[in-house]
């Protein structure tokens, strides 16, 4: 079939207006959630949401007890427990009991057919289905110990707060953007391209109570602008593909590691490029081990292909690191690459 001027131009008035759609779509999904990018302006709730630890005695024998608690807006919690310790710190691997919560009054209550919850002042009580008292877990703030990890010699310091001249606006173009206290915005791109390569980033997502999935706190660290490790507020969530630390549609990881939304995160990345040969033809996959604060997520995985919405097709030329806007206030610090002789 031949196109003729006008059907092209019909063609492209109908794309407009297919593209028009789709962003108000977009907009639509993401309208009437509040982002929080500073702790001291969040609302009552936020006080709420964290990690909380303790222990409990059964029978002479200590039992540690863990509980993830996500704030969903207008006073509403959802609390999920653990046996052993937190993810990647004692967790036995268990799936704990997931309970909704209401705050009211100060008091936030969870309660099940197995016993109560009661949070107060950083500290939740745990009361058994006959009212007796087993356990107080208190509320814990877990930092990352590569937070903070100083660049070795020889590396390629992409963001140290002073500037921005590393980094171009995605699609924008011109300078990327960095915040009055010095930290770089979503939607940017590193002027450096690199292969293979080690990569630090510091990254914290927003608090967003009342969002949901895709719309809670989302960016994404791409490796050369094709392959993304995914940035969500994902705390307390079971840690899927498109969780954070997921390769998008590739692998979830092995342990959901997201902290609360507002705590600095690190990813420490080691990633191997797709070999090609003379022809162009790829000869061997991209590999990658992610490190999601400290821990082992992904651990030398194949990547098969490039992942959604980067920057840049498969090929054996170089890339950039593509730090993903999509529409929410996710902040970054500390960058740096080592690359790989």
């Amino acid at each position: 079939m031949q196109f003729t001027k006008r059907s092209r131009t019909a063609t492209t008035i109908l794309l407009s207006l297919a593209l028009f759609s789709a962003w108000e779509a977009y907009a639509d999904h993401h309208k009437g959630h509040k982002s929080y990018t500073d702790p001291e302006k969040a609302d009552e709730d936020f006080a709420y949401q964290g990690e909380y630890l303790g222990a409990t005695s059964h029978e002479g024998e200590k039992k540690v007890l863990a509980v993830q608690i996500i704030a969903l807006g207008n006073h509403k919690f959802r609390a999920r427990g653990f046996t052993g310790g937190l993810p990647g710190a004692g967790w036995d691997g268990e799936q704990g009991e997931q309970i909704e919560g209401t705050l009211v009054d100060g008091f936030l209550t969870f309660a099940s057919d197995h016993g109560t919850g009661v949070v107060r002042d950083g500290a939740m009580a745990v009361i058994d289905a006959e009212g007796n008292q087993i356990a107080v877990l208190k509320k814990v703030h877990r930092e990352s110990p590569t937070l903070g990890m100083k660049p070795p010699e020889g590396a390629v310091v992409l963001f140290d707060g002073s500037g921005v001249e590393n980094w171009v606006r995605h699609r924008k173009g011109g300078p990327a953007e960095m915040t009055e206290d010095g930290l770089l915005t979503q939607g940017s791109n590193s002027k450096q391209e690199f292969g293979d390569h080690t990569l630090h980033v510091e990254f914290r997502l927003p608090y967003m109570p009342t969002a949901r999935g895709q719309a809670r706190g989302n960016s994404g660290c791409y490796l050369q602008g094709r392959y993304e490790v995914q940035m969500l507020d994902s705390f307390g969530l079971e840690g899927l593909d498109n969780e954070c630390g997921g390769l998008y549609s590739v692998s979830r990881p092995s342990v959901n590691m997201c902290f609360p939304p507002l705590s600095w995160q690190t990813y420490d990345i080691d990633f191997t490029a797709p070999r090609f040969d003379a022809d162009g033809n790829k000869t061997s996959n991209a590999r990658i081990t992610v490190r999601h604060n400290g821990v082992v997520i992904h651990d030398d995985v194949e990547i098969p292909r490039g992942t959604p919405a980067g920057v840049a097709g498969e090929g054996p030329t170089r890339g950039v690191v593509h730090l993903q806007d999509h529409g929410n206030p996710v902040r970054y610090r500390n960058i740096w690459v080592v690359e790989k002789k």
